[in-house]
């Protein structure tokens, strides 16, 4: 075993999970918009979720991208479980492909030289085409294609060493319980139970392992994949932890019903016309496996969700600090407690607006995958609370307005609830953009980082006017003119966008500069309405008619 070129395996291993790693962010980038509607639209049936899990791990080559993706969205509200939970097991049959590919061209022919155009043309359109995002992120995709085959290429070589100098038969006597423990231990290493499954199919291309032994490590690979998708849930919401505990039960159970009956099923994959080619056979034995566990699931998807309801049950604490512990039979101090409710809000809201424009930093970096996902996690946890807030002060309001109060007090309660509505509204319209906004400060040009500077400078003295408002109780009823002429600005900041456009490029389109004008101008209107409500009650939604002939607060 000295001659063992343990540094060619490790660089081959490297280069491999290098080049898994680029293609998966080039496609995440080229696809990520697209997987998200997929994901929304069609996955209201477990058959649909398992074909669209299937077809996009199919394309990202990651079942455990596709997996942390959907945990991801799944502890957004972006999906809930029943429609989660489809998806979860479309990708562990999807990431097989991975495997035929490999096992199809990757020891047939060589392929360090095919790999070669691939990363010379990948690594010169990434360099040439920085600006361009979509040819960019596809020379991003031909240089991980390419890595993905020359890693495989180093580790085909430096295995077949072990060939030469290690007697087989020693291997045949030990226990595919062994083999299945190093299939899962490898495989929680390295995080990728392809890579796994490119060793194993190393190891039988040098003859160093025979195919039961390397279809019990397969065995252990899936099971082993369970851990990446343990941690990202491990700090999330009950139904990422549930989603995480199906994925588990989906790869453990499977796993080991195939592994007692191995024999068996190897036999019958050998007796059948393509069982020929070792290679095949095991990328045919990891489809069957994965199969095997959809078909052991699926008629059970409905019962299982309704078992995993009742783990990781968590007692519902209440979104607000105020109102719960006030009696809806004393009004007076249950309209100041909502009052105070609406301040904790009002500032809630002002930081959110600031998060999505990049004048305020989140308390801590964001996460690796907060950066694959293109979306902050604070931005989103943020935005939730808002939403359970306003949903604890409604149910609050209906008690309250169910109860005896007096006319004044209604007319308080009243413009509560309107001042609460604005300022959802109002967060409402920076949520639709924050990802135009992130556009923004990812921008190169000149054009579109001088109209986000605008934007941001818009909104500081706006969010500063309204602040004025909020801590002056004695201001008139009446609009003020920074207010009022927000409309005419967002006409007025876009001829001025075209105008620059005339001598500058840009790397952002234009209806996402038009759109960031309208919905940002929007929200900040909608918070200064909601102010407005808060300091001076009147039964009307602020307009600039109703706002004008409304009398002042005494």
């Amino acid at each position: 075993m000295s001659d063992f070129n343990y540094w060619e395996f490790l660089a081959g291993l490297g280069i491999f999970l290098l080049g898994m790693g680029q293609m998966e962010g080039a496609l995440k980038e080229l696809a990520g918009k697209s997987f998200r509607n997929l994901l929304q639209k069609f996955t209201n049936k477990p058959w649909k979720g398992i074909l669209v899990g299937t077809g996009i791990t199919a394309i990202l080559q990651s079942s455990s991208l596709v997996t942390l993706m959907v945990l991801a969205f799944l502890g957004a509200g972006i999906l809930n479980l029943h429609h989660a939970m489809g998806v979860i097991l479309g990708a562990n049959l999807g990431t097989t492909i991975t495997a035929w590919i490999v096992a199809t061209f990757g020891f047939k022919i060589s392929i360090a030289a095919i790999s070669f155009p691939f990363i010379g043309f990948g690594s010169l359109m990434t360099v040439f085409f920085a600006q361009r995002t979509i040819l960019r992120n596809l020379g991003l995709f031909m240089l991980g294609f390419g890595f993905l085959f020359f890693g495989i290429e180093l580790m085909k070589g430096s295995i077949e060493e072990i060939a030469n100098q290690v007697a087989i038969e020693r291997f045949r006597e030990v226990s595919l319980i062994v083999f299945l423990i190093i299939g899962i231990l490898l495989t929680a290493l390295i995080q990728s139970s392809s890579a796994t499954l490119v060793i194993l199919l190393s190891a039988i291309n040098a003859q160093v392992i025979g195919l039961e032994q390397a279809a019990a490590a397969t065995i252990g690979a899936n099971i082993g994949t369970t851990i990446t998708v343990v941690l990202g849930a491990l700090a999330g919401t009950p139904d990422k932890k549930r989603l995480a505990l199906l994925h588990s039960l989906f790869n453990v159970i499977s796993g080991l019903l195939v592994f007692i009956f191995l024999h068996q099923i190897m036999d019958w994959i050998l007796s059948q016309e393509i069982g020929k080619d070792p290679l095949i056979d095991l990328v045919l034995f990891n489809t069957f496996l994965n199969l095997f566990g959809i078909l052991l699931f699926y008629p059970f998807l409905r019962p299982l969700e309704k078992w995993l309801k009742h783990r990781f049950v968590e007692e519902t604490q209440a979104v607000t600090s105020y109102i719960q512990n006030v009696d809806i039979e004393i009004p007076e101090v249950a309209i100041k407690a909502l009052e105070k409710e609406l301040d904790q809000l009002y500032q809630k809201t002002r930081l959110y607006i600031k998060l999505n424009l990049g004048l305020e930093k989140p308390d801590h970096k964001d996460s690796f995958w907060s950066k694959v996902l293109g979306k902050p996690f604070e931005q989103i946890g943020l935005y939730n609370n808002m939403k359970a807030i306003e949903d604890e002060i409604t149910a609050y309001h209906l008690k309250l307005q169910a109860s005896s109060i007096k006319e004044e007090e209604a007319k308080q309660l009243t413009s509560i609830m309107l001042s609460l509505r604005l300022m959802i509204f109002a967060a409402k319209d920076f949520k639709d953009i924050s990802h135009n906004l992130a556009e923004l400060q990812n921008a190169s040009r000149n054009l579109p980082k001088n109209f986000l500077k605008k934007v941001q400078r818009i909104s500081t003295e706006v969010l500063q006017n309204i602040e004025q408002i909020n801590q002056n109780t004695n201001t008139v009823l009446e609009v003020p003119q920074w207010l009022s002429g927000l409309e005419s600005m967002a006409d007025q900041l876009i001829e001025e966008t075209y105008e620059e456009a005339r001598t500058h490029k840009t790397d952002v389109p234009f209806s996402t500069l038009t759109n960031v004008t309208k919905e940002f101008l929007r929200g900040l209107y909608n918070l200064g309405a909601a102010v407005l409500h808060r300091q001076h009650p009147i039964n009307e939604v602020i307009d600039q008619e109703t706002l004008a002939k409304a009398p002042p607060k005494d």
